[in-house]
């Protein structure tokens, strides 16, 4: 398979899935400064020119963060990723729908991507301040949601990775984490997958989680 990444970003969830379940595959990072995700090979296989897409084995696109996990967790049933339950399995498609479609897409793309909110510069300001009080909102929610467990749905799902994309921008922005999802976050920097995903990446993994609060 061909995974198509930008490092440090939503693909991140995705790149950790990947390597939890040791899957083979090749890695093509794609500069979105650059507008990579525009240019006509690329539109090829992607024409939403969204990022990450996984091409595979048979040669058709998968896009959409929780599309590619819900394919990978169901393609690999030994690495139990989705549990049996059917419960659990909904509390998945629901914690990820909320993490990508209102953490990362309402919240996290205002302090990113302000100008496609409003292109009157003396708004920027608000507007990403405006996505910060979304996010920790957000993260108040999930925080109730993970109490009394080490993860989303008791044991370790799609849904931790994809959480843990987030929580990795907080804590690149500083912004602070609620005690369970800190918890969360410093037992997903424990696992080895996501120690080699991010050592791929490019990232120290010495200098991550310091600015949170024990």
């Amino acid at each position: 398979m061909k995974f198509y990444m930008t490092p440090g970003s939503c693909s991140t969830g995705i790149h950790i899935i990947l390597e939890e379940l040791e899957e083979v595959f090749e890695a093509y990072i794609v500069n979105l400064p650059g507008g990579d995700q525009f240019k006509p090979d690329y539109l090829a296989i992607n024409p939403k020119s969204t990022i990450p897409t996984l091409v595979r084995k048979d040669g058709t696109s998968l896009t959409e963060v929780q599309a590619i996990a819900y394919w990978l967790g169901r393609t690999h049933p030994r690495a139990k990723l989705i549990p049996d339950d059917i419960e659990a399995e909904t509390r998945i498609v629901e914690a990820m729908a909320f993490i990508v479609g209102t953490i990362h897409g309402q919240g996290f793309a205002r302090i990113f991507a302000t100008p496609t909110f409003t292109k009157n510069e003396a708004d920027h300001d608000n507007v990403r301040a405006f996505g910060r009080e979304l996010v920790e909102k957000c993260f108040g929610i999930l925080d109730t949601q993970l109490a009394g467990k080490d993860y989303l749905v008791g044991t370790f799902s799609i849904a931790d990775p994809i959480l843990f994309y987030v929580e990795f921008w907080a804590d690149k922005l500083a912004i602070p984490l609620p005690a369970n999802l800190l918890a969360h976050y410093k037992r997903m920097l424990g696992r080895r997958a996501v120690q080699g995903v991010l050592r791929e990446e490019g990232y120290n993994l010495s200098t991550l989680g310091q600015q949170q609060q024990a």
